[in-house]
């Protein structure tokens, strides 16, 4: 099952409590103070994980809870501190406070951690407390309860290529002709219910890339429509967008109002998508009227300066073109590309 989102509870432990206890030596009636000092408790942290690929074991445990720091003992020892624990979650999981909304973390690069609830400190013992005039306090600190935070999981793809287009425009189809995928496809809408990523290598000079093919958007998607947001998130970190239509549409208007429609659901839902470089792709041009369509359609764009390509996901042609093309964009963006810092909230 994929699951991209998640509400958890993230509870750190308590600090250990300082003690009130004394020297007991033999000819020493009265020794000193020597109550140790409390155990820190355990911080929670969010490690990202490059071997996980869901947020589904959060669907079923939602409270997590870090070991107490041990109280002090006598002779001054220290208890020990609770061990931390790690949540691990999948690379392109962004952490989001539950009741602000505000960004703690967005974990883009394995290993990369972010602090969710930091441990309380231990309380300090009567040793720490002697002073010239006081030699034998009798007061000790409790420890501090630790941090408890409520927070949210959103995994968004990790994908260069984003296909986004209607119900029934074949991008399950396009994205197994060019990839090692194996999504599932058939001949009515809403296919696709989640995300499908596939790894395109043409074998060339140009480096491999990840396609994500995204369920199909309905119009209203940016304000939600149809889980349209659930959807549109993961296209967010993509470098290219291909915008799919089918060459036969029904729709009133055709291919070209289908076009408007996705350029605007992905436009009106902001986050900087509408900026991104981005191709067209009218698909079923092994079906004659497609292909008539697509010739018209690609003439027209290609006199408002938009790059268009006419392919065919089941007999695969033109496809080998898109792809092409579409490693040359990925590999220009990605020289262009901002460093990720390794570690978020340090310890």
């Amino acid at each position: 099952m994929f699951v991209d989102r998640a509400r958890i509870k993230a509870k750190a432990g308590d600090g250990g409590h300082g003690i009130i206890a004394f020297r007991r030596e033999k000819y020493v009636p009265r020794g000193g103070p020597s109550g140790g000092d409390g155990g820190k408790g355990g911080d929670i942290w969010a490690v990202a994980d490059e071997k996980l690929m869901t947020l589904r074991d959060f669907r079923y445990q939602r409270y997590y809870e870090a070991p107490r720091g041990e109280h002090g003992e006598g002779s001054r020892r220290s208890g020990r501190g609770g061990e931390d624990l790690e949540l691990l979650v999948p690379v392109g999981t962004a952490v989001l406070d539950a009741s602000t909304g505000d960004l703690i973390a967005d974990l883009v690069r394995p290993g990369q951690r972010a602090l969710l609830a930091k441990g309380g400190r231990g309380g300090r013992g009567n040793a720490r407390f002697a002073t010239p005039v006081d030699r034998a306090p009798r007061r000790a600190e409790d420890g501090r309860p630790g941090e408890q935070r409520e927070v949210l999981l959103e995994l968004k793809l990790l994908a260069d290529v984003g296909l986004v287009g209607l119900p029934n425009a074949g991008k399950s189809s396009l994205l197994a002709s060019m990839s090692r995928a194996n999504p599932k496809i058939a001949d009515y809408p809403f296919t696709t219910t989640q995300p499908n990523l596939g790894f395109v290598d043409l074998g060339t000079s140009v480096p491999p890339f990840v396609v994500a093919d995204i369920p199909g958007l309905i119009e209203g998607a940016h304000r939600g429509l149809g889980l349209g947001h659930e959807f549109l998130r993961h296209i967010e970190r993509t470098k290219v967008l291909v915008f799919l239509v089918d060459g036969c549409s029904p729709s009133e208007g055709g291919p070209l109002a289908d076009l408007h429609t996705v350029r605007r659901e992905v436009r009106l839902y902001g986050t900087g998508l509408a900026e991104r470089p981005a191709l067209v792709a009218i698909n079923k041009i092994d079906l004659p009227e497609a292909r008539r369509q697509a010739e018209r359609l690609v003439a027209a764009l290609a006199q408002e300066g938009q790059e268009a390509y006419a392919i065919s996901a089941v007999s695969g042609e033109g496809v080998q073109d898109l792809a092409a093309r579409l490693a040359e964009l990925v590999a220009g963006a990605r020289e262009g590309s901002i460093p990720v810092q390794g570690e978020i909230g340090g310890r």
